[in-house]
């Protein structure tokens, strides 16, 4: 089974939204939590390439 980043964001979106919904002051914790995710995934690519 091939999973990208294309496939998990609306799973996690869809999670962190039953959660909220479920524990609103769990909100702040799950955005940051969802923004360092994303950011991390964004520059992996890129921590292990070398500019020649």
């Amino acid at each position: 089974m091939h999973v990208d980043i294309i496939t998990i964001q609306p799973l996690v979106a869809l999670l962190f939204g039953i959660l909220i919904l479920i524990l609103p002051r769990l909100l702040n914790y799950l955005i940051a939590i969802y923004l360092i995710f994303i950011g991390l995934v964004g520059l992996f690519p890129h921590l292990f390439t070398s500019a020649t």
